[in-house]
């Protein structure tokens, strides 16, 4: 586990990753920032009081006048701060010149805001996502491809725990899943899908407390605002990151990650991302949750109830700093990807289906969604 000063950074390996603009068009903003091949993890920030500042070409996080971390900027691909935390104009200013990602967190994990660099000159592209999320044919097609992925993968995690287990409970959800699965081919509106979607999400979270081998974990359902719970509380903190990654791999091939298809517009919504997200969220954040808190890896004792109606449940720096170091190392596992065959890196497989999104928004085509095997 990171020690206190250390937290400045997460300690993953680096991953592989291929940097990608359509039709050959690279813009300094999205450029893989690497080192014999591999890109660098990004830079995480959790020691209250700290700042941020650039010198020369380096990051340098302080507190108190004693240097925490002192990172080359090449080694950098995202900056991640979580609360009280400062960062000096001209570090501000340089990063978003290299196209450079700033997220803020509070101290608790839940999403607050991002600085991003000028957007990708990708022009034709977003023209194209402008007419196909006005299309109701091309909308429904393509949320209806994330939604049949979600379903399948969800299905797929319970299938693989049922195998061990057996129990009633999960097997019922696994055939209320297939059932779904055959009612999204059959929906006509994207209010009836959004509908099957949830029953989907319903059947899923009713037996996820089934999957927790330790009773210790109490867990009756998916709380979004505020979680309740630990297990609520790691699966919003995932969810964060999770979607985080995602809008950076859609502004990499020069989408709008505001406009998505599944999930509507709305203020501040970063939908598309949202709809690739459905994708990935069970395969990367939920395993990663159960192998946290049924591998003993986060305890009980890393929570505390508080009085605060907004925040009941909060995880300790520790929990958080296994959890990241936990989800990067999940990110830069492989895998071989459905669409390629190729080994490929869960981070690549995001790029990956950005860039599948793209190909579909250009062509007006069946987008076809990520699914496990």
């Amino acid at each position: 586990m990171p020690s206190s000063a250390a937290s400045a950074t997460a300690p993953p390996p680096a991953w592989g990753r291929c940097g990608w603009s359509p039709r050959g068009h690279t813009t300094p903003d999205r450029r893989a920032r690497s080192q014999g091949g591999k890109a660098m993890p990004p830079l995480y920030v959790m020691e209250q009081g700290a700042k941020i500042q650039r010198e020369s070409r380096r990051l340098v996080v302080t507190k108190d006048d004693a240097v925490l971390q002192s990172v080359p900027l090449i080694k950098v691909e995202q900056v991640l701060i979580f609360g009280n935390i400062s960062i000096t104009t001209p570090a501000l200013v340089y990063l978003m010149s290299q196209g450079i990602d700033v997220v803020f967190c509070d101290q608790y994990g839940h999403y607050r805001g991002r600085v991003v660099g000028e957007m990708s000159g990708h022009s034709a592209l977003r023209r194209w996502q402008y007419r196909r999320v006005d299309d109701p044919a091309f909308v429904l097609q393509t949320a209806r491809a994330v939604v049949r992925a979600k379903l399948h993968n969800t299905r797929t995690l319970l299938l693989r725990y049922q195998r061990e287990r057996a129990i009633r409970d999960i097997q019922l959800a696994i055939e209320r899943l297939a059932e779904l699965l055959q009612q999204v081919e059959r929906v006509r509106s994207l209010n009836s899908l959004r509908g099957v979607e949830g029953a989907g999400a319903a059947a899923y979270f009713d037996v996820f407390r089934h999957l927790l081998r330790d009773p210790v974990w109490e867990f009756t359902g998916r709380v979004r605002r505020p979680p309740g719970d630990p297990v609520n509380v790691l699966l919003s903190f995932g969810y964060t990151l999770l979607v985080r990654y995602l809008e950076s791999a859609v502004e990499a091939v020069g989408l709008d990650p505001y406009l998505g298809c599944l999930h509507g517009d709305a203020y501040n919504r970063p939908s598309l991302a949202l709809d690739i997200a459905e994708e990935f969220r069970c395969v990367v954040v939920d395993s990663l949750v159960l192998r946290c808190l049924n591998g003993g890896l986060i305890r009980p004792e890393n929570f505390s109830r508080q009085d605060d109606p907004a925040r009941p449940v909060l995880l300790d720096e520790a929990g958080r700093n296994v959890f990241i170091r936990e989800f990067e190392t999940r990110l830069a596992s492989m895998l071989t990807h459905p669409l390629t065959d190729e080994q490929v890196t869960y981070r690549r497989c995001f790029e990956l289906q950005a860039r599948e999104m793209a190909r579909a928004i250009q062509s007006g085509t069946s987008y076809r969604p990520f699914t496990v095997r």
